[in-house]
């Protein structure tokens, strides 16, 4: 039998679609009320991130290597959103459905590429805070821009990998079956799952990839916190180790929203209703880059001393150009 069904699929015919048909959304109750809702997220979005990327750049004080990787999170997120939103809107809303085959290929690869980024760009944040807490003394000497830039240029590269050969392994695929993906974008996993012939390949490398980047930065993540715990546990007063903790609980913000949602869809997504896991997981997409510099502008003392000398700044120039134009 096994034998049979090998033969018959070395003797399908290869089918490479013009076009696909995303249709995610098609059918859900009063969903452009939710289309409206994105626009809203993507604007909170682009600008917040902008903001931030603006204020590490012109601020001196801020080009220590944490905020480097702070800026590549807010570049990250804007790049994921720019990449995303606008065009599940344009899609849904406009029910522009079809989209080509190399369109989609291309449409997937930034989707994912800046999604897998958030989650390595924790990592990078994490490694910082683990190394200030447990080397206070030598943080200076033990984390250097050079470092934190060959994390973050090593992240990219893996994340760029890693879609590269998501996209090489579905261009393998014969699509016989059908060209309707049933998710809000060209998402890997109903992509792979259209192909008529041996999708083994792309099932193991999904999961392979689903380790590195989830299991692996959700681990070490917590392990980092553990070790930051342990330390803090050593501080001799309750309230000093408190006001100590209180200074990580930003980035913690920031894993919770990251990795919880996609956690939780991947356990019971089998167990909850396809809208709602559509819903679930295209929320899980577009809120971190909307709630991450919202939460760093208002956990980060140096920011927001940041952005008030900005803002003095520029109160004082309008007020002087005021006196001349009077004068």
């Amino acid at each position: 039998m096994a034998l049979i069904n090998s033969a018959a699929e070395n003797n399908i015919t290869f089918v490479r679609p013009a076009y696909f048909i995303i249709s995610g959304f098609i059918g859900i109750p009063n969903i452009r009320y939710y289309f409206v809702f994105l626009c809203f997220i993507y604007i909170l979005a682009v600008v917040g991130n902008t903001l931030v990327m603006i204020v590490i750049t012109l601020d001196r004080m801020l080009r220590s290597p944490k905020y480097i990787a702070v800026f590549n999170l807010a570049f990250t997120d804007l790049l994921s959103s720019s990449a995303l939103v606008p065009k599940v809107v344009d899609i849904f809303l406009f029910n522009h459905y079809y989209i080509s085959y190399n369109d989609c290929l291309t449409f997937m690869f930034f989707c994912f590429t800046s999604i897998f980024m958030q989650g390595f760009n924790l990592v990078v944040l994490s490694f910082d805070r683990v190394m200030a807490i447990m080397y206070p003394l030598h943080y200076q000497m033990r984390v250097s821009h050079r470092l934190i830039l060959s994390l973050i240029a090593f992240f990219w590269l893996l994340a760029i990998t890693l879609i590269l050969i998501a996209a090489g392994l579905l261009t393998r695929l014969s699509f016989c079956k059908s060209v309707v993906i049933q998710s809000y974008f060209c998402d890997h996993g109903p992509m792979y799952r259209l192909g008529c012939n041996d999708v083994t390949p792309n099932r193991a490398f999904a999961d392979l990839a689903l380790v590195i980047i989830l299991g692996f930065p959700l681990a070490f993540i917590v392990g980092s916190y553990c070790c930051i715990g342990y330390s803090l546990s050593k501080i001799s007063t309750f309230r000093e180790r408190v006001k100590a903790f209180k200074t990580y609980t930003g980035h913690l913000s920031l894993v919770a929203i990251y990795f919880l949602p996609f956690t939780f869809v991947y356990i019971f997504g089998s167990v909850i209703h396809p809208n709602a896991r559509i819903i679930s997981l295209s929320m899980s997409t577009v809120l971190p880059p909307m709630l991450n510099p919202i939460i760093y502008v208002l956990q980060t003392q140096e920011i927001k001393e940041s952005l008030n000398k900005l803002f003095s700044l520029s109160v004082t120039k309008e007020i002087l150009l005021l006196c001349i134009f009077q004068d």
